[in-house]
């Protein structure tokens, strides 16, 4: 078993409704992201998925938040842009694009600062 990781990163802007502290002010983060994917064997050549392509996915996924405000897309409209919702909305949409062939998104890991990190899983 083989697991592999992938990071990116956006920046984007965020305030938390019903929130009793300074975040439910507009406030900006440098938000990474980091997946990890498991998957069983090597195919013939040694590799497991190509890192190109699961970069792409995933730029693909967050460049939706990139420079936004977050409570303003559609996907938080009934929910807060926390760290954890973050995580499930990208481990929801890009399992859908990685999920098979010996492989599987393990979980999506969310830094808003240096810090402190949020792991989603399932």
């Amino acid at each position: 078993m083989y697991k592999l990781n992938v990071k990116s990163h956006f920046s984007s802007a965020h305030k938390l409704v019903g929130y009793n502290g300074p975040c439910k002010n507009l406030h900006g983060h440098n938000w990474k992201v980091r997946i990890g994917i498991l998957c069983e064997e090597t195919d013939e050549i040694g590799l497991t998925i190509d890192f190109g392509l699961i970069k792409e996915d995933l730029n693909e996924i967050i460049e939706k938040f990139d420079h936004t405000l977050l409570n303003d897309l559609d996907y938080f409209q009934n929910c807060n842009p926390t760290s954890e919702n973050i995580a499930r909305f990208i481990f929801q949409e890009l399992s859908l694009k990685i999920d098979g062939e010996g492989c599987r998104l393990s979980e999506v890991e969310i830094c808003e600062s240096e810090n402190t990190s949020v792991v989603y899983f399932e």
